[in-house]
């Protein structure tokens, strides 16, 4: 089948990643700089008539998965509208957000109706002096109610994302752990990674993942391997003895995961980005409307996606292969 998005590696893309603002309420260390950050003048952030148009092309070569991202997704307005043009999309099968949460406990019934699926809330600490020093002034309490709202409204899996830094919240992993026990939630800790940052003060704050696997067996919970967590991500996804949810294992330095790589980036300023971590762009903005552009573009992104992104050698300071992107996480979606 020709239309397939199928790179020069045979990975077969069916997932697309859309930010749909650079923008955020919150200012999280890893994420954005306290001050000083240049925002995308709003004309050149893609409407939501673009965004449709994009997957609607995206949808004929056989993206079938979706997650809406940011900054912070819902800083946009009526991205109800959106969303709903979205999961009317024929073979669009899963709508996923990501959110810092802030938002969500008073937004997550209206999301539901207008089709996404499961959510995604980022949560690095479950100390309330804490998160206002991560996030530079968020209240935990609005994260933590967003995670009630999404369990009375049926999201499914709930997730947590948690950036694990050394010196910042390491000392929680069992808290993180426990927290599996009990409920059908399902904790995902995430390596440090070295986006858009132009020193080297990441690699302080950066912690291998094997930190977690050694918690869990100290604590005499060993961690088994299951398949069982819906999800389009790189997560390896474990369960503690008799947990009701799970932990998840995203470590793209010290193990990259880009062998079965299936996603594609869409920013918020209209350009596809074949991977998370290299320089490489395509602006579909302007060929929007020309619908056989707009599918030459998607397997060109292809053509020029690498087969991974060389985050290990970045840690040890190798010579890559390409030249790593300048922009924010917050620019870029995630």
């Amino acid at each position: 089948m020709t239309d397939r998005l199928v790179d020069s590696f045979g990975r077969v893309h069916d997932y697309l990643r859309i930010s749909l603002t650079d923008r955020c309420n919150l200012r999280c260390v890893y994420c954005m700089p306290a001050d000083g950050m240049e925002f995308q003048p709003l004309d050149e952030i893609l409407t939501y008539e673009e965004i449709t148009a994009v997957v609607k092309t995206a949808a004929q070569l056989g993206v079938r998965r979706l997650r809406l991202t940011g900054g912070e997704p819902l800083v946009r307005k009526d991205i109800e509208a959106l969303i709903s043009e979205l999961s009317a999309i024929p073979g669009i099968e899963d709508i996923a957000l990501t959110t810092n949460g802030i938002y969500l406990a008073q937004k997550a019934e209206a999301l539901k109706k207008a089709g996404v699926t499961r959510v995604n809330i980022s949560l690095d600490t479950m100390k309330p002096d804490r998160f206002a020093m991560i996030t530079r002034g968020g209240d935990l309490k609005r994260v933590l109610d967003a995670i009630d709202a999404s369990f009375a409204v049926g999201f499914a899996p709930i997730k947590l994302n948690v950036v694990l830094m050394k010196g910042y919240n390491d000392d929680e992993i069992d808290d993180f752990l426990r927290l599996t026990l009990d409920k059908a939630i399902h904790v995902r800790f995430i390596e440090y990674m070295p986006i858009g940052h132009d020193d080297d003060g990441w690699r302080d704050k950066y912690l291998s993942l094997s930190t977690v696997t050694e918690r869990a067996v100290a604590l005499g919970m060993p961690p088994m391997k299951t398949e069982n967590v819906f999800g389009n991500g790189p997560s390896e996804d474990f369960r503690l003895p008799n947990a009701r949810g799970s932990i998840g294992l995203i470590h793209p330095v010290s193990e990259h995961f880009c062998g079965n790589c299936n996603r594609l980036r869409l920013t918020a300023d209209g350009n596809l980005k074949p991977c998370l971590y290299w320089v490489d762009e395509l602006n579909i903005r302007p060929l929007i409307g020309d619908e056989q552009a707009m599918r030459d573009l998607f397997f060109k992104a292809l053509k020029i996606k690498p087969e991974n992104h060389e985050m290990a050698q970045a840690l040890e300071r190798q010579a890559q292969s390409h030249i790593p992107t300048n922009r924010r996480m917050s620019q870029i979606g995630g």
